[in-house]
């Protein structure tokens, strides 16, 4: 029914995470019907540009355009506080925030034994060699399965160092009700209960 390119486009997008077939149909017809052709040049431009001009940074792990990204090459941040993410996208979030001004280790996804994804595949090695002039090492890894047993496993491995190692606190958000949250939020939102001031 379509046309062999535009079909081509359509399987492009649905490779896209979150992107069904409806969606890649809606995204194509739209290139076609609101780009004009400088648009499309540039958009093909920007994507081929992505693939040459995007690395990961040779200290963190963080996507950049430099060899040192910039966090990493910050003098203002304080490098002896290390955060410790599963992806570039989490430095993102935290970015956001704009109260977090410490340095990063991204460790380029998560322990999880079902897909084969062993401590190995991440970037633990350069993280262990960064370590020596850490004061404290936040692990920010989410609060499943995989995060949790990949942030203990971090916890082990650096127990011996003189190092403070602290878990960002989770547990029941803000306008949430108890009815609907599962036990393992509940848990943690009992185990990091505070002082009500």
């Amino acid at each position: 029914m379509y046309p062999n390119i535009l079909k081509k486009i359509i399987e492009d997008f649905q490779k896209l995470p979150g992107i069904g077939e409806k969606t890649a149909e809606r995204l194509a017809m739209h290139l076609i019907s609101h780009f004009d052709d400088l648009d499309i040049l540039a958009f093909s431009d920007h994507l081929k540009r992505l693939k040459e001009e995007i690395k990961y940074c040779s200290v963190c792990h963080m996507i950049t355009d430099h060899e040192i990204c910039d966090i990493c090459s910050n003098p203002h941040r304080d490098h002896e506080t290390l955060m410790v993410v599963a992806d570039a996208k989490d430095v993102f979030i935290m970015e956001k925030m704009q109260s977090y001004h410490g340095v990063y280790h991204v460790l380029g996804g998560l322990v999880d034994f079902s897909r084969g994804v062993t401590d190995k595949d991440l970037n633990i090695e350069t993280l262990e060699k960064r370590i020596k002039g850490i004061k404290e090492m936040i692990i920010a890894t989410n609060g499943t399965v995989e995060g949790e047993m990949t942030a203990k496993y971090l916890k082990s491995l650096f127990t011996k160092d003189s190092l403070s190692i602290t878990r960002l606190a989770s547990g029941l958000p803000v306008g949430a009700e108890l009815k609907y949250a599962d036990e393992l939020t509940l848990r943690q939102a009992v185990d990091n209960r505070r002082k009500y001031e």
